[in-house]
C-alpha cells in the first residue's frame, strides 16, 4: 500500500509539474502578445502622433498663406481708398475753387429784351370814360 501511495504521490507531483511548465508556457505566451500588442499600439500611436505633427505644420502653412493674402488685399484696399481721397480731394479742390471765383465775381446778367418782364400801367379815364390799359416799354 505505501508503494501505491507512493506512486500516487510521484503521479501527483508529476502532474503538479506538467501543469505548473503549461502555466508557464501560458503565461509566457500571453506575456509575449501583451508584447506584440504593445508594440503595435506604440507603432499605431507613434503614426497618430506624426500625422498630428504633419496637421499641425500644413494647418501653419494655410494660415500663412492666409495672412500673406489677408495682408495683399489689405494693402490693395488701402490703395484705393488713397486713390479715391486724392481723386475726391482734386475735385473738392476744384469746386472750391470754383465757388471761390464765382463769390468773387459780381453777379450781373445781361439785359435782354426778350427777358425782360414788362407790366402793364394803367392810365387814367379817358374823356369817354373807358381805361386804357397799355406796355410801358
Amino acid at each position: 500500500m505505501r508503494k501505491g501511495q507512493e506512486e500516487m504521490r510521484k503521479g501527483q507531483e508529476e502532474m503538479r509539474k506538467g501543469q505548473e511548465e503549461m502555466k508557464n508556457q501560458i503565461q509566457s505566451h500571453v506575456e509575449s502578445k501583451v508584447r506584440e500588442i504593445k508594440d503595435h499600439v506604440n507603432s499605431c500611436i507613434e503614426k497618430i502622433e506624426e500625422d498630428v505633427q504633419s496637421v499641425k505644420r500644413e494647418i501653419g502653412e494655410v494660415k500663412g498663406e492666409v495672412e500673406r493674402k489677408i495682408e495683399e488685399v489689405e494693402d490693395k484696399v488701402q490703395g484705393k481708398i488713397e486713390e479715391v481721397k486724392e481723386k475726391v480731394q482734386v475735385k473738392i479742390g476744384g469746386l472750391e475753387k470754383r465757388l471761390s471765383e464765382l463769390e468773387d465775381r459780381p453777379i450781373t446778367f445781361p439785359e435782354n429784351p426778350d427777358l425782360t418782364y414788362s407790366r402793364p400801367t394803367v392810365k387814367s379815364l379817358t374823356f369817354d370814360g373807358q381805361t386804357s390799359f397799355q406796355n410801358s416799354d
